[in-house]
């Protein structure tokens, strides 16, 4: 079960420019080569925090949405909802910088260097031109 209201409203929140390199990619191209400028936007991670949050809910319609309304009560949700919201407002940036293929790795919300999860080489082909 995914929290579609919470995908709905996510549309609706701004999103702040992620200004200098950022690695757009998922847990099965794990980034590498990082440095204490670049960031990593999990594409798969409001998936990952949802299911780690939520586990697997029942078959049953009426269990689980019963199940999850024991978890939106618990004391720690507010911090958790926050996540997921995070999560999905970086993959909708993805979006709206245009992002089609993944990996990437992003400079300065410009510069795109597709199918690679490693800084250093998408440095490189940015520099020789190849973006």
């Amino acid at each position: 079960m995914r929290l579609r209201l919470i995908h709905s409203l996510l549309l609706f929140i701004p999103f702040q420019l992620m200004a200098g390199t950022v690695v757009y990619t998922d847990a099965e191209h794990p980034p590498q080569n990082l440095t204490e400028e670049s960031s990593v936007v999990w594409l798969d991670g409001p998936d990952r925090l949802q299911d780690s949050i939520f586990g697997q809910l029942a078959a049953d319609p009426q269990l689980a949405a019963q199940q999850a309304r024991e978890i939106i009560q618990l004391p720690q949700w507010p911090g958790q909802q926050e996540q997921i919201a995070q999560a999905y407002r970086q993959v909708v940036h993805a979006w709206e910088i245009g992002l089609h293929k993944f990996p990437a790795v992003v400079f300065d919300d410009r510069d795109v260097v597709y199918g690679t999860a490693d800084v250093a080489r998408a440095a490189t082909l940015r520099s020789q031109g190849g973006k």
